[in-house]
């Protein structure tokens, strides 16, 4: 599909500095970084990769690993 965006100037030029270093067009470099973003942000796709990765690793951790973490977690602003 085709479509026009605007876009600033620098970020076009960093862009296009990119597109010829790794050998993409610029269509190419645009689709695959919104896939990537799209990606990032989708919480429900995000959700199911962890969720692969936890039943692919034992996702039960060591008691006092958990109470460190969750010491940690108690400390840090969210």
């Amino acid at each position: 599909m085709k479509t026009a965006i605007s876009i600033p100037d620098s970020v076009y030029t960093e862009a296009e500095r990119l597109a010829q270093h790794l050998g993409k067009s610029r269509s190419q470099l645009y689709s695959e970084a919104v896939a990537e973003y799209v990606a990032r942000h989708d919480t429900e796709t995000l959700t199911e990769a962890m969720n692969k990765v936890c039943d692919a690793v034992d996702a039960h951790s060591d008691p006092a690993f958990s109470a460190v973490t969750r010491r940690v977690l108690e400390q840090s602003e969210w």
